[in-house]
């Protein structure tokens, strides 16, 4: 019906409507169970033991080749490309013109003017448009995520990491020899079961791991040798309803939505996205709402990433992030959600009548790809939420949040406003239901141990107060 997504845009004429109302849920993660053995051990797993994710479906894989392409992702970057050399990864957060950003990915530099860009599709999509439009000599390649290939075949590489506690002595074990000691996003090579593996150092809530790609026919073959040496270590392989929940715990924020739905100087890349593309079926939900898109545009400090961000080269969005580098921002944070409240929402499935609060879902309560709750102080917003979810692990339920500088203080008590406004929106994944409030403890980023005990709330005595 559109021909791209300025079109639809323009037809829709309130933008946040568009997105809310969409039928879609969440981010899909295909080509694994929902649970393998359960989701509780499988949370379980990373924490005390170690854990298999299979990220070989849900993400876009871009391969950028070409003697222009380290000045292409350089002048897309905010980050420092000084000592970025073969062998090594970074995050790849682009932002546009005005600051906002587009999304997160991972970006290995793989060899020589070769690149490989992975997560999902808006930054893949961004440096896809200036490939094709800037001027520059590469060549792109994409491997687009299982969810919505058109055709029947394959993906080309599969990806896996291998993460927690035991993560080291199972790749012993399946190696044959000590893993080297690489610093955090290094590569090196790996044989495992007489294949050749790249491997990045990787790690998540500080504890070491490693992220294990190569071709697709070797998939099956190397996904047996993980789970076969890494078994008498705890290893399980993680589910799909599972593997949502861990960033709860690592404190990554994956879900910005892309800064892209406004501007004149953003117009040309609008009308290059299709129409029903990532970026026009991008649902967003919760108890935020504003009329205007550009209320839910990130910064790189919402997501934590302001101290990566270096003017030390041109890059688009370089004039916006100076003039706002040295103002207060957002700081990001976990909130562990007071126990009794979130009983409370609960409670009031079992109630009849249309009071009953908004589903919670275990062990990732998102339901939308872009999620944003409003967390209030005296009534008034002084942050978003989002991203939520239970941990097992700390027996808590939990969200990602950036908070106003000035109620990021660890211990301060915020209130989260469950549900969205006016019932709810027409996301299939949504039912009536009335908001709620749920009180919350602002704790460290990423939530380790040490916060449960010094910040949780109120999380006994439920029961007897019924």
């Amino acid at each position: 019906m559109y021909k791209n997504l300025e079109e639809k845009l323009q037809a829709a004429g309130n933008i946040p409507d568009l997105l809310r109302n969409i039928p879609a849920g969440p981010n899909a993660y295909p080509g694994v169970p929902a649970e393998y053995s359960n989701w509780r051990d499988e949370q379980a797993s990373w924490y005390n033991a170690c854990i298999l994710f299979d990220q070989s479906y849900h993400m876009v894989d871009l391969a950028v080749e070409g003697p222009d392409a380290f000045k292409l992702l350089n002048d897309l970057a905010f980050n420092t490309f000084k000592n970025f050399v073969p062998g090594k990864a970074k995050q790849f957060a682009p932002c546009t013109p005005s600051g906002h950003i587009i999304g997160d990915v991972i970006l290995f530099y793989l060899a020589e003017n070769k690149f490989n860009l992975v997560g999902r599709a808006p930054s893949i999509n961004w440096v896809e448009y200036h490939a094709a439009t800037g001027g520059y000599n590469v060549q792109c390649e994409r491997d687009e995520r299982t969810a919505v290939r058109t055709d029947k075949g394959t993906r080309k590489s599969y990806r896996f990491q291998v993460q927690g506690p035991n993560a080291m002595a199972a790749m012993e074990k399946i190696l044959g020899h000590t893993p080297p000691d690489l610093k955090f996003f290094t590569m090196t090579d790996f044989t495992i079961a007489g294949r050749q593996v790249k491997a990045l150092r990787h790690g998540m809530a500080g504890q070491p791991g490693f992220e294990l790609f190569g071709p697709w026919e070797d998939y099956q073959r190397i996904r047996d040798a993980l789970l076969e040496g890494g078994r008498e270590f705890g290893m399980l392989p993680c589910g799909g309803r599972t593997y949502s929940s861990n960033t709860l715990e690592s404190g990554w924020i994956p879900s910005p939505l892309p800064g892209i739905y406004t501007g004149d100087d953003l117009k040309a890349y609008r009308e290059w996205l299709p129409a029903d593309g990532y970026e026009g079926n991008s649902t967003i939900g919760g108890s935020f709402y504003s009329d205007n898109i550009e209320d839910y545009y990130l910064t790189p400090w919402d997501l934590g990433y302001g101290n990566f961000v270096k003017f030390d080269h041109d890059f688009i969005g370089r004039d916006a992030l100076e003039k706002i580098a040295n103002q207060p921002h957002r700081q990001k944070v976990t909130l562990a959600l007071n126990t009794n409240d979130v009983m409370e929402v609960i409670y009031s499935q079992f109630q009849k009548g249309d009071q009953r609060g908004k589903f919670i879902e275990f062990p990732s309560a998102v339901y939308a790809m872009h999620p944003y709750d409003r967390v209030t102080v005296g009534g008034k917003t002084a942050g978003l939420s989002t991203w939520i979810g239970y941990s097992s692990n700390e027996r808590t339920m939990m969200t990602l949040a950036m908070m106003d500088a000035e109620h990021a203080n660890m211990g301060d008590e915020v209130v989260l406003v469950w549900g969205e406004e006016n019932g709810g929106s027409g996301k299939l994944t949504v039912e009536k239901h009335v908001q709620m409030e749920i009180r919350a403890t602002v704790s460290p980023v990423p939530y380790v141990e040490v916060a449960r005990k010094q910040y949780a709330g109120d999380v006994g005595g439920w029961r007897s107060k019924r």
